[in-house]
């Protein structure tokens, strides 16, 4: 019983690296990414909807987002949606498509995105850590319905190490991140 404990935990662990990654990619690094837009919402006919439910998004080059909205209505809602995000992007409509130029970051803004990108990290985390607290909880209760207390702190440690080798795990994410976003 005491394992399935420790499973389930790695698992959620698991599901929490996974999310930081999510949100990490969402970083702009100063290359042209269709990711970076997964955190918009455009208001569309009274409810928010991800922008990739709303247009093709593609990358003709390095530096340029090319978004291609189906419903050519949605356009202006779609430009609206990328002003008011925190990308720091003007769009460029043309009528049926609006285009993203992607500049070079500037050392303020990479500055800003590594502190965005610490953020991201202590929040994963304090995720990891409320999991380990669960998890030593689960076992606590086993503990009055039958395992020993040496069992008890012997799964508990078992669950510490487990959460040592996810942190560890994130702040490898946090620091390929900022190399990316560095990188000049």
């Amino acid at each position: 019983m005491p394992q399935s404990v420790k499973k389930n935990a790695e698992e959620r662990m698991e599901k929490a690296i996974l999310s930081l990654k999510r949100d990490l990619s969402t970083l702009r690094a100063g290359r042209a990414t269709p990711s970076l837009l997964d955190r918009i919402q455009v208001e569309y006919y009274g409810s928010p909807t991800p922008v990739n439910q709303l247009a093709n998004i593609n990358t003709p080059d390095s530096r340029t987002l090319l978004i291609q909205p189906w419903d050519k209505s949605s356009l202006a809602d779609i430009e609206r949606a990328i002003m008011k995000s925190d990308l720091g992007l003007t769009p460029a409509n043309d009528g049926s498509t609006i285009r993203l130029s992607i500049p070079a970051l500037t050392e303020e803004r990479r500055g800003e995105l590594v502190k965005l990108t610490k953020k991201f990290g202590e929040e994963a985390k304090v995720a990891i850590r409320n999991i380990r607290r669960d998890a030593n909880d689960d076992i606590k209760k086993m503990e009055k319905n039958g395992i020993s207390e040496d069992e008890s702190r012997g799964h508990q440690e078992n669950i510490q190490k487990t959460t040592d080798k996810f942190i560890a795990e994130v702040d490898k994410v946090l620091l390929t991140k900022e190399k990316e976003i560095m990188e000049v």
